[in-house]
């Protein structure tokens, strides 16, 4: 049986990639202070995926219900995003990109792509490509 001594809170996955996280947030709020990494998640997602319902665009993100509410609220509130009801089903909210949205994703693209390799950057490129097939297993 595992005592207390067994713990050492620097050892555990969970405060690893925490702390992981904390730097790319970091990273991406110097880079991007426009949105939120939340949001620019929708707005990618958007981009490659087209309108869609809110619904869907919360499991295509990886966000529950209120999550993904909030960060279209706010992304509407951006003028980054608009929503209508469906036609077919008024409960259901389509959601898509504005001109605004497109432009800011399409100008930050490059930038992303930057705030991504510099997260990893303490790692070979090899390393890097292993640490994200290894994570990619985890979801």
């Amino acid at each position: 049986m595992a005592d207390r001594d067994d713990y050492r809170l620097d050892d555990q996955i969970g405060y690893i990639l925490r702390r992981v996280t904390q730097r790319h947030l970091a990273i991406f709020a110097a880079a991007i202070p426009e949105v939120t990494t939340t949001q620019f998640a929708v707005l990618a997602r958007l981009a490659e995926i087209g309108p869609v319902s809110q619904n869907h665009l919360g499991r295509a993100t990886a966000m529950d219900a209120a999550t993904i509410k909030g960060v279209v609220d706010r992304l509407a509130k951006l003028g980054l995003v608009a929503t209508t009801a469906d036609p077919a089903d008024r409960r259901r909210l389509t959601v898509s990109l504005t001109e605004a949205g497109t432009g800011l994703f399409s100008t930050r693209v490059a930038t992303a792509l930057q705030i991504s390799a510099e997260t990893v950057a303490p790692l070979t490129r090899e390393e890097a490509r292993t640490l994200q097939a290894l994570l990619s297993r985890l979801t």
